[in-house]
């Protein structure tokens, strides 16, 4: 359906619908991504290991997956509540463990699975860079996924434009006729391209380089090129929730992950005698 030139988003969140009798509605595209993601990750954690570029025995690349499964969903869920505020969460505690309604703060997910990392480091006695760096290597792939979820779900989405590709998004003013709803960017597909696919293969790249890079650079690089273009796309952005000093959260969060690269970029001191 187009009004005005412009496509009206009318994606159901829903992949597969479930009888009404069954306790949920159905499998939600949100959670679909999230499966797929932690599948390419298995997919790539075993192609890492098979080539002797995994800093652990192939055989905790199990565990190792774990951890950053929990550290994502912990950290993104807990973030979202905590730095943009999931409706009604203060009511009813239990709407964070609703996933498949969506609400995920990337931000929130990086704390996440730095805690994650820290733990599998310590536990295993792994040193943490070079666990950073294999795990930058492979979050863009979430990032892809996520967005393209938001887009279907039809959230944060972009402001206002009048650009030829500009979607009209019905959730963005509930209860208004569609012809009175002015388009907006499809943000969520501009992070998809670039703290997704671009980022993605940026890092491999760098991964994959011979020789390879010195522990902690490619999350240092990972972490300053994700920073850079989340708040650029922000600015294309309908901002989540208040404004921090006058740019959004997602921008002022932005640059703590700046500050963060600086950690892993620094070149670690060599021990003395």
């Amino acid at each position: 359906m187009r009004i005005g030139g412009h496509w009206v988003h009318d994606f159901d969140p829903v992949l597969l619908h479930f009888p009404s009798s069954w306790l949920i509605p159905g499998i939600y595209w949100y959670g679909f991504a999230y499966v797929l993601t932690f599948l390419a990750i298995a997919l790539l954690l075993d192609l890492y290991g098979r080539q002797g570029r995994l800093p652990f025995p192939r055989q905790q690349s199990g565990p190792f997956l774990t951890y950053l499964l929990l550290g994502t969903v912990i950290g993104g869920r807990i973030g979202y509540a905590l730095l943009y505020g999931i409706p009604g969460f203060w009511s009813n505690p239990l709407e964070l463990l609703r996933v498949w309604h969506g609400g995920m703060a990337s931000h929130g997910g990086f704390c996440g699975v730095l805690a994650a990392l820290i733990l599998f480091s310590r536990n295993r006695a792994i040193p943490l860079r070079p666990l950073a760096d294999v795990a930058s290597s492979l979050a863009p792939i979430g990032f892809f996924l996520g967005r393209i979820a938001n887009f279907i779900n039809g959230e944060v989405y972009g402001r206002i434009s009048s650009l030829p590709w500009a979607i009209i998004f019905p959730q963005s003013m509930p209860g208004l006729p569609l012809e009175r709803i002015p388009p907006r960017h499809p943000s969520q597909l501009y992070e998809a391209l670039l703290e997704g696919l671009l980022l993605f293969f940026f890092c491999q790249l760098r991964f994959w380089r011979r020789p390879p890079l010195r522990p902690g650079r490619l999350c240092g690089e990972f972490l300053l090129t994700y920073a850079l273009l989340r708040f650029a796309v922000e600015f294309f952005r309908e901002p989540d929730a208040s404004l921090i000093f006058g740019i959004s959260r997602g921008q002022f969060y932005s640059l703590a992950l700046l500050l963060g690269s600086m950690f892993f970029l620094r070149v670690p001191r060599e021990p003395t005698e």
